[in-house]
C-alpha cells in the first residue's frame, strides 16, 4: 500500500538509524504493542519517528510533556511531512488557577484563566484535521488526556454550506449561534460572525480566513474566502464545512434529558445536605446550579459546563471522558479478538485502535500522565463535600492512567533515558546511539562550586581546575569566564540554575557583566517561550538561562557551552537522568563542552558521567572505523510561530507586491499614492486599513534609503 504520509527526506538515514527503523516498523508489523527507542540526545530519534511513521502509514499521537518541545516537535514533523495534516494540540491557556476551595481558612478560589486564542484555533483545528482526513500527525502535551467534547456530536452539528443551497439569513444567524459563533458588529475574530445587509460574513475557529455567504431569493449565491484585513478576495469557494466554535457540544435532545439529570443530581444532594444539616453547603449548590441550569436552557452554555459532561454526553457515573483520543480512528471489530481492540464504554462493540502513538522523552511523559488523575480528584473531592460543585463534577476529569492504556494502541516510548516502566513494558528495545553526523557526546569537566575549594575528585579523563594550586575563583566566576571564551568563539551558552528566582538573577548578573543573556521557565507564556528560543538561536543573545525547560528534547546546535550550576545538589533536577539529559543539550556541537559544579561527587554524577563516557567511546570507535570526522549540526533556525504569522503582515506584503506590478520601480509614486490613501482611510475612520497603509509607507521609505 502507498503512504499517504509523504515523507520529505532532507537526508538520508545514517548511522544507526536505519537499523532502528526497521527494527521498530518490524515490531509494529509483528503486533507488538510497547516498544521503547532508546536514542541518545542529537541521534536524530525524531528523523527516526518521521520514517517510522512513513513506512506504517497510520494517524499518529506524539505526546511531548510540555508545550515548549511539543511546538518544536511539531515544527520539524511539518518539515518532514509538508503535504501532512500536522497539527499542535496543548492547553489553551497561558495562565489557569483552577476552581477550589481551602477549608482550613474557609478559602474559595474561583476559576481564573487566561485563553490563547491562537492555541485555541490550533486546538480546533487538530480535532477537524482527524474528523476529516486519514493524513494525519497529532503533537500533543499531556493535556491530550483531558476531557473534550463528543467527536460524534462535534462533527454530527457542522454545517455544511454550498453555492445553490436554500437558505435564509435568518436560518443561517440561527445555525450559527446554535454551535457557539457570537455575532459582532466589530472585526471579527475565530469564531465570530457578522450581517451586513443580505451578507453573512464569518471566520471559522480554527482559521484566520474570513468566508462571505451572499444570499439571495433564499438561495446561497456566493461564498468568497476573503483576506480580513487586506479585503483581498483568494477565491470563491463552491462549499464549505463550519465546525462548531466549541467542542462541547449537545444537541436539543439530549440537552433537555441532561437538565432534568442535573436537576434531579440537585435534589438529591440537596436532601443529603440538608440530612447532614448543611444548610451553607445545600444554599451554595442550589443557587451555582440554578444559575448554570438557567444559562444552558437559555444559550446552550455555561462557564464551566464541562463540569456537567457527564450529564451531557449521556455517561454513566466513573465512565472515562472523551479526550482528544476520541477523535483518533476506532474500527470497528466483529470479533473483538484483536490485540488492540477495547470495548467501547457502552459496550456494544469492540473498536480497533487504528492510529500510532509516540510517546516522546517518556521518562518524563509517563509520570506525568500516571499523577494527573490523584491531583485532580482531590480537589473536586473537597469542591463536592463544601457544596461548590455537583459529585458528577468529578468525572470532567483526565484519564486515569489505565484508561489511557486502554485508549492508545500501537506505542514507541522514545528517550535518551528511558525509565523502568518503559523498559519492563517494552516487547523490544532499540538503541540508537551513533550520530548520522558524527558527533559524540560533549567533554564533561568537574569544577567547584565554591571559590578557594579544590574541585572534587573525577575520573582521569575529566579535566579539572586548580589542580596547579591556583586560586579559584567559583561556580559563577568560572562560568562567566568560559562564556566569554565560548561566546568569542561565535556560539551559544546555556545554564541550568535549580530555582526560577536563581535563573532570573543569574540573567540580570551577566548583563551587568556586558553579555547578552536571558531567562526562561514555566512562569513565561508559551508562545513567548518559542519566540525566546528562536531569538536565541537567531543570535538576539548569547546566554539562555533556565530551570527544567532546558533539559529534554530541545534542539539547540549553536550551544558550544553548558554550565550545570550546583550539580552536586541531590533532587529531581541533578537525578541521573536529569545530569544525563542535560549535557546531552551539547551534543550537538563538534565543539560542545560541560561543566558540572560541584564540591563533592553525587552517586548521580557518577552514574551519569560513566553512562556518557560509555556512549562516547562507542561513538568514538565508530568514528575511527569509518573514517569520519565530526561537524556541528546545521538546522534552519524555524518555528511554530510562524505559521502564526501577522495577518496584518502578510496584507502589507500582498498590497506591497500588487502595487509595485501596476507602478513597476516608480517607489516615489506608490509612496505619495500610499500617503492619500492613508489620510482617507484616517477620515472615514477606517483605522485598520490606516495601520496596514502606514507599514507599507514604512517599508517603501526604508526601500527607499537603500
Amino acid at each position: 500500500m502507498k503512504s499517504i504520509f509523504k515523507l520529505h527526506q532532507p537526508w538520508l538515514l545514517a548511522g544507526d538509524q536505519p537499523e532502528a527503523v526497521s527494527k521498530l516498523i518490524s515490531g509494529l508489523r509483528m503486533g507488538m504493542k510497547r516498544q521503547t527507542l532508546l536514542g541518545a540526545t542529537g541521534t536524530g530519534k525524531t528523523f527516526t519517528i518521521a520514517n517510522v511513521i512513513a513506512q506504517y502509514n497510520k494517524p499518529t499521537l506524539v505526546i511531548a510533556h510540555n508545550k515548549t518541545l511539543a511546538a518544536q516537535l511539531a515544527q520539524e514533523f511539518k518539515t518532514f511531512f509538508p503535504e501532512v495534516a500536522v497539527h499542535y494540540f496543548v492547553s489553551y491557556y497561558d495562565y489557569y488557577q483552577p476552581e477550589a476551595y481551602m477549608p482550613a481558612s474557609d478559602t474559595y478560589i474561583e476559576k481564573d484563566a487566561s485563553i490563547n486564542k491562537e492555541i485555541d484555533m490550533l486546538r480546533h483545528a487538530s480535532t477537524q484535521a482527524l474528523l476529516t482526513r486519514p493524513d494525519v500527525i497529532i503533537v500533543a502535551s499531556v493535556s491530550c488526556i483531558y476531557g473534550l467534547g463528543s467527536p460524534e456530536e462535534y462533527e454530527k452539528v457542522n454545517l455544511k454550506l454550498e453555492v445553490g443551497q436554500k437558505m435564509d439569513r435568518m436560518v443561517l444567524m440561527k445555525s450559527l449561534v446554535a454551535i457557539h459563533f457570537e455575532r459582532t458588529n466589530a472585526d471579527l475574530i475565530p469564531g465570530t460572525f457578522r450581517s451586513l445587509g443580505s451578507r453573512v460574513e464569518l471566520i471559522p475557529v480554527s482559521e484566520t480566513i474570513m468566508y462571505q455567504i451572499e444570499i439571495e431569493n433564499g438561495v446561497i449565491s456566493k461564498i468568497i474566502k476573503v483576506n480580513p484585513i487586506s479585503a483581498h478576495i483568494i477565491k470563491d469557494e463552491k462549499s464549505i464545512f463550519i465546525f462548531p466554535a466549541k467542542h462541547f457540544i449537545t444537541e436539543d435532545v439530549k440537552k433537555k434529558k441532561a437538565l432534568v439529570l442535573i436537576k434531579g443530581e440537585l435534589a438529591a444532594q440537596l436532601k443529603k445536605f440538608k440530612k447532614e444539616k448543611k444548610l451553607l453547603e445545600a444554599e451554595r449548590i442550589k443557587r451555582r446550579t440554578n444559575y448554570d441550569l438557567a444559562m444552558i436552557k437559555e444559550i446552550g452554555y455555561c462557564n464551566g459546563i464541562e463540569n456537567y459532561s457527564r450529564h451531557l454526553s449521556g455517561k454513566k457515573e466513573g465512565e472515562p471522558p472523551e479526550t482528544l483520543l476520541s477523535y483518533f480512528p476506532h474500527t470497528p471489530s466483529a470479533s473483538g479478538t484483536s490485540p488492540l481492540s477495547r470495548g467501547r464504554q457502552d459496550g456494544k462493540e469492540s473498536l480497533i485502535l487504528d492510529f500510532l502513538t509516540i510517546v516522546d522523552e517518556s521518562h518524563v511523559t509517563l509520570p506525568q500522565l500516571q499523577g494527573m488523575y490523584a491531583g485532580d480528584a482531590s480537589r473536586k473531592n473537597t469542591l463536592v463535600e463544601y457544596g461548590f460543585r455537583l459529585p458528577s463534577a468529578k468525572d470532567n476529569r483526565p484519564l486515569k492512567y489505565e484508561e489511557f492504556q486502554k485508549c492508545i494502541g500501537q506505542v514507541i516510548y522514545t528517550s535518551a533515558t528511558p525509565g523502568e516502566q518503559e523498559r519492563k513494558e517494552s516487547e523490544q528495545v532499540v538503541e540508537q546511539i551513533i550520530r548520522p553526523t558524527g558527533l559524540v557526546d560533549p567533554e564533561t569537566v568537574v569544577r567547584g562550586v565554591s571559590a578557594d575549594l579544590t574541585p572534587p575528585s573525577a575520573p582521569p579523563s575529566l579535566s579539572r581546575r586548580g589542580d596547579g594550586g591556583e586560586v579559584y575563583p567559583g561556580q559563577i566566576q568560572d562560568f562567566i569566564t568560559e562564556t566569554e571564551k565560548t561566546i568569542t568563539r561565535g556560539f551559544r551558552v546555556l545554564a541550568t540554575t535549580l530555582t526560577k528566582r536563581m535563573a532570573e538573577d543569574l540573567s540580570v548578573y551577566l548583563k551587568e557583566k556586558k553579555i547578552k543573556a536571558e531567562y526562561l521557565h514555566s512562569d513565561i507564556k508559551t508562545m513567548e517561550r518559542i519566540k525566546i528560543l528562536t531569538q536565541f538561536r537567531k543570535g538576539g543573545f548569547d546566554v539562555l538561562v533556565g530551570v527544567n525547560l532546558l533539559r529534554e528534547g530541545l534542539d539547540l546546535p549553536e550551544v558550544a557551552l553548558i554550565g550545570i550550576l550546583d550539580a552536586d545538589k541531590a533532587g529531581f533536577l541533578r537525578s541521573e537522568t536529569s545530569l544525563i539529559q542535560t549535557i546531552g543539550r551539547a551534543a550537538r556541537n563538534a565543539e560542545g563542552k560541560v561543566i558540572l559544579y560541584a564540591d563533592i561527587m553525587t552517586d548521580a554524577m557518577n552514574s551519569a558521567l560513566k553512562e556518557t563516557a560509555r556512549r562516547r567511546n562507542i561513538q568514538l570507535a565508530y568514528n575511527k572505523k569509518h573514517g569520519i570526522t565530526p561537524k556541528t549540526i546545521s538546522k534552519k533556525i524555524k518555528d511554530i510561530t510562524e505559521e502564526l504569522e501577522s495577518e496584518h503582515a502578510k496584507a502589507v506584503n500582498a498590497k506591497l507586491a500588487l502595487d509595485f506590478k501596476v507602478f513597476g520601480k516608480s517607489i516615489a509614486e506608490i509612496i505619495k499614492l500610499k500617503e492619500k490613501e492613508m489620510n482617507k482611510a484616517v477620515k472615514e475612520l477606517d483605522f485598520e486599513s490606516a495601520a496596514i497603509l502606514r507599514e507599507e509607507i514604512g517599508v517603501l521609505k526604508t526601500r527607499v534609503e537603500k
